[in-house]
């Protein structure tokens, strides 16, 4: 039955590693085609997750990262049990907290680097009007906005501050949901059951 379990695991890892490359060749439209047959495996997998309208922002599709993430939790369970013949309620929670960390704190830093990209082109006085800035700003002023309507409770702030302190509130976030993650982690793995 392990090496069953390990065999599944195996095929998991294997199929994450297609989706990924089939991720890859969707940014490379016009010069890459995608070959059918990498289609057919991976799309109906990844368009189940696509109906979710909450994991799409703007031009930014987030569907694939919880695809990724949901096989991951079930990779590391059935490698959990190949490995070691049984587990625990308490490994299943910690592994799935484990994921669900990954993808926050990925959200996190992405919207950080978005952030601090918008910054910059404040300060260099970038030509805001292109197609790339175009897309940082429809990333990044929904977050802007959000963290500063708590922040500042509705007081109109300088552009440069609402930006500054929307990366500060962003990195001392990443901080503190960090700290308690280690501290939930730790307890979860600890569960004698």
């Amino acid at each position: 039955m392990q090496g069953l379990l390990g065999i599944l695991s195996a095929l998991i890892s294997v199929y994450m590693l297609i989706i990924i490359v089939r991720i890859l060749l969707t940014w490379f439209r016009g010069t890459v085609q995608v070959p059918d047959f990498l289609a057919k495996i991976t799309d109906p997998y990844l368009f189940w997750f696509r109906r979710f309208t909450f994991l799409r922002i703007g031009y930014l599709d987030l569907s694939p990262i919880a695809a990724i993430a949901v096989l991951t939790v079930v990779n590391q369970i059935l490698a959990t049990l190949a490995r070691y013949g049984r587990i625990s309620l308490g490994l299943i929670l910690a592994m799935v907290l484990q994921v669900a960390w990954s993808v926050v704190s990925f959200f996190i830093i992405f919207l950080f680097v978005i952030v601090l990209l918008r910054l910059f082109a404040y300060i260099t006085n970038r030509n805001t009007y292109s197609t790339f800035w175009r897309i940082i700003d429809t990333i990044s002023q929904p977050v802007l906005y959000r963290i500063n309507k708590i922040l500042f409770r509705g007081r109109i702030v300088n552009y440069r501050t609402a930006i500054i302190t929307a990366a500060a509130a962003m990195a001392v976030a990443y901080v503190v949901l960090r700290i308690i993650y280690m501290i939930i982690f730790g307890a979860l793995v600890s569960l004698p059951f």
